[in-house]
This record gives C-alpha cells, structure tokens and sequence, in this order.
C-alpha cells in the first residue's frame, strides 16, 4: 500500500479518517505489512500483501462469499494481458475516450486483476484506485504496484471504504454478480463527487433468453458448484464450440461484402463476431466467466434506466452493446436526462 492511497480512504464503519498505525515491512514505497486504524471509531483493518483488507470472505454473506471465491480463482488463474484490452474496455464505457481519464482521480468497482486500472493509468488518470472483494487483488496488487498511482483495496462494494473523492467510477461486469445489483450501483455512485462522472456494464436481460433459461439453470445447480478447477477443465468443451463458430465461421463471413449485416442476422452474432478477434485463453476466460458464478442477473432497460433516476444522475447516457448487454454513463447530481445511443 502506497502511502498515497490514505488521502482517499475512509472507515466503512463510522466514515472516519484512516490512518496507518503500525508499519511491519515495507518495500520502497509499499508497505506490504501493517495496520490501518480508523481515528473516530479505533476500528483496525490490516495491510497484507501491499493490500488493505477491509473486508475478507468470512465476515460476508455466504452468497457473495462464493461469487468472490469463484472469481478469486479466475483472476488468479487468467492472468493474460491482451493488447485488444483497451478497444474492449471502452467498447464497455461508451462514450468516455482515453482522454477523459486525464488527471482525473478514478474508481474501478470490481477490478479482478487490475487490467483496466492499468489502462486507466496510461491514459493519464492521477490516481486509480481498484477495489474486490476477492483474492483477485493479489493479482491486481501484482499487477500495479510499479506504478506510483495505483492502488489496491479489498472491500465489500455495499461498504466501500472511500471518501466522496472520485471524478469517475466505472464497474464493468461486476454489479450483475452481487446479491442487490442497484445496492452496489448505488454505493459506487455515492463515492463520486459532484460533477463527476459514473459508467457501468452489466448483462442485459433482452435476447438473452436462452442464457436465463437454458444456460443459467445448469449454471446454478452443477457448474457453480464444483471446484473451480474442475470446471477449468470441463469449460474447455464449450470454449471449443465458441471458438469454432467466432474464428471458423463468423469471423470470415463478416469481412465479405454485406457480411456485417448477415451477421447481425444471425443468432448471437454479432456478439460472437465480436470476441472472434480474440484468441483462445481469452474466450476460454469468457467462457468460464459465465459458469463460475453462483450468482447472475440480467438487467432490463427499464429497470437499468430506473437506476440511473434513482441516483439522480444528469447527462445519462444508456446504450446496447453487442445485442445483449447494456453500458451507461452519467453526470451525478441533477434530475437525470437522458439520450438513445
């Protein structure tokens, strides 16, 4: 933990300041060992492994427990770095561009293993803070902590241990695995000062009904259930038959003439068009993405509109991506307006 990350902290208890009280090892500007003490409540929260815990598996609910377990594994596992992260990225946070991210001090709700702080970071954000609940911030830790802006937290999103400090937030793929999706929203949202921005991802529930009912059952009883090394293993299978169809199939026939609106009539395929371009391990990683989790909900428009009301949010901007997930961005503060993109 950079010492830097203290002006942005808060206690998730009393919202007091956060201090470091005691200093076990460090290495340069990290300290790797430690304690953190709130100094209204006295309340203590150690450093480990460069990260602050302000929140661990045991003392959550059982349902979020095992979300953050099973994605601990994946992140830890699924380690790759791919040079199509950032076109992906913002694919997700439409219309936010690499330069909005200048100076601007940024919150990653939800940030596995870091991968788009560190994009965050090279497109000149002052500092961005990543915060999971799962052990994916060994990953992330690992991941930044060369750089002198980034920083680590674990905590429960419903808790964030944060100051109202941030200019943007974004949570990508994170909210739709919670118990209350609009809770975590909600609490991403209130960390953001006024004017500040938000942007956030989540599954759609439009046309993916096949998912919801033919995938999400299996999901629910068996694939959630067995050892997440196990699964590695099974989801192989349905990896190959994606991976088949994305790069045999639907790749090639989106490059002839007409070929895009050929695919877009097809089932799922402008999607699977999509995560053609990216190569085994990646769909391998989306794959078991979708059958790792015990927990999964798939947003309406209306209800992801209703979301964005209810924070008061100007400026609101809420559009489909791929034909099967919404992204919104908005302005806090003000009585919410929106535009169709």
């Amino acid at each position: 933990m950079k010492l830097r990350l203290i002006q942005y902290l808060a206690c998730p208890n009393c919202g007091g300041e956060i201090r470091v009280s005691q200093t076990v090892s460090e290495d340069g500007p990290e300290i790797l060992e430690g304690t953190l003490e709130c100094s209204a409540c006295a309340k203590q929260f150690p450093i480990i492994g460069g990260v602050p815990r302000f929140a661990d598996l045991e003392s959550v609910e059982p349902e979020k427990a095992a979300t953050a377990s099973s994605f601990g594994f994946e992140w830890k596992h699924f380690t790759q770095e791919d040079e199509r992260y950032g076109d992906q990225f913002l694919g997700w946070i439409t219309p936010v561009t690499p330069e909005f991210f200048k100076d601007k001090v940024v919150l990653d709700g939800g940030c596995g293993k870091g991968r788009h702080m560190l994009l965050a970071a090279s497109w000149g954000a002052r500092d961005v803070v990543g915060v999971d609940l799962s052990d994916a911030v060994e990953s992330a830790f690992a991941t930044t902590r060369e750089s002198h802006n980034m920083h680590v937290v674990q905590a429960d999103i419903y808790r964030l241990p944060l100051k109202q400090a941030f200019d943007y937030a974004y949570s990508i793929g994170v909210l739709d695995h919670i118990p209350d999706p609009f809770v975590g929203f909600k609490s991403l949202a209130l960390k953001v000062k006024p004017g500040g921005h938000v942007s956030v991802w989540v599954y759609g529930a439009e046309n993916n009904g096949w998912i919801i009912n033919l995938v999400n059952p299996v999901r629910e009883r068996f694939t959630s259930r067995i050892h997440p090394r196990a699964l590695l293993h099974l989801s192989k299978l349905p990896t190959a038959a994606v991976y088949a169809v994305s790069k045999l199939l639907l790749r090639p026939l989106s490059k002839l003439p007409l070929g895009s609106s050929l695919v877009d009539r097809l089932f799922y395929g402008q999607y699977l068009t999509y995560i053609s371009r990216f190569g085994w391990r990646e769909q391998h990683t989306i794959v078991f993405d979708h059958l790792v989790a015990p927990t999964a909900h798939y947003i309406r428009r209306d209800d992801f509109e209703q979301w964005w009301r209810e924070i008061g949010a100007e400026e609101t901007v809420i559009g489909w991506h791929n034909k099967n997930s919404w992204r919104g961005f908005g302005k806090m503060n003000g009585n919410g307006s929106e535009r169709v993109i």
